[in-house]
């Protein structure tokens, strides 16, 4: 299959390329930075790259994190998603694979599965991350062949969790730490994926059905669980236990891309906090 990976250099696309070579597929990589610089913000552009390459799929693993800005980050998930799904249908391309995330999901006291409704919150800052996702869930959608897959907090070589990122950097006390995300140890529930394992899926995932995924690793687990072990791992100063819960923040499950065969090579934050691979890049 002849594949496109837009957001072929980010911390996911460098991950995902050689995997998908590895498994027979021609690739066609295309970001804002490396050899074919594309701004997906640019219909144009995305357009003609699109064309370009005519490939019978196309990956989304496109973000804008490195600023730690959520509104560039809401943009190209808007904007540069429209932008990408128009191009794919103008090619003729019927399927997709797009990244998302797993902490959108309306409140509740357990983990959700993929049949929990996104959030109708109207607060603030969390309606627009959370229109922002619907957004690109949406447009994705208008394709026939569309996978969804709603990543946990990445962690590993190119991510904000990795030894030197962005989040060591902030448990040290660092004014200056920028990054879209908590240090509060409390109650408040996460899901994590090392970036291999959300690559893995995305290679898997061009052969699935249609619909949403959660692409998480085996353990939901709250701040004041995970944020110690994370510390450790990163030789940082563990912040003090806290108290509450934001309602919303509750893990996801992964049991729907489990039944298709994928499984996280890390399965819980536990051990893979430690056994990250290469030093991260900050972002």
């Amino acid at each position: 299959m002849r594949v496109l990976v837009a957001g072929a250099t980010g911390a996911v696309g460098r991950q995902l390329v050689p995997r998908l070579e590895a498994a027979g597929h021609e690739v066609v990589g295309i970001s804002r930075r490396g050899p074919r610089p594309v701004d997906v913000l640019d219909a144009g552009a995305v357009r003609g790259a699109v064309a370009e390459a005519a490939p019978d799929a196309v990956v989304h693993q496109l973000t804008d994190l490195g600023g730690a800005d959520g509104a560039a980050n809401n943009r190209v998930r808007i904007e540069g998603t429209r932008n990408l799904v128009d191009a794919a249908r103008a090619a003729g391309v019927g399927r997709i694979v797009a990244q998302s995330i797993s902490w959108a999901y309306g409140p509740g006291d357990a983990p959700a599965d993929e049949s929990v409704p996104l959030d109708a919150t109207e607060e603030l800052p969390r309606a627009r991350i959370v229109a922002g996702v619907r957004a690109l869930e949406s447009a994705v959608a208008e394709l026939p062949e569309a996978v969804v897959l709603r990543y946990g907090i990445l962690y590993g070589p190119g991510t904000w969790y990795a030894p030197g990122g962005a989040v060591a950097a902030a448990l040290a006390g660092d004014p200056a730490a920028r990054f879209l995300g908590s240090t509060a140890a409390d109650g408040s529930v996460s899901s994590f994926v090392h970036v291999a394992d959300a690559a893995e899926a995305a290679v898997r995932a061009l052969t699935w059905p249609p619909g949403a995924y959660n692409v998480v690793d085996d353990e939901p687990a709250p701040g004041h669980d995970w944020l110690p072990v994370l510390a450790e791992a990163l030789g940082a100063p563990a912040p003090e236990r806290s108290a509450g819960r934001a309602p919303w923040a509750r893990g996801a499950v992964n049991a729907r891309a489990r039944a298709l065969g994928w499984a996280p090579a890390r399965p819980s934050w536990r051990t893979g906090f430690a056994d990250q691979g290469e030093p991260g890049y900050g972002v």
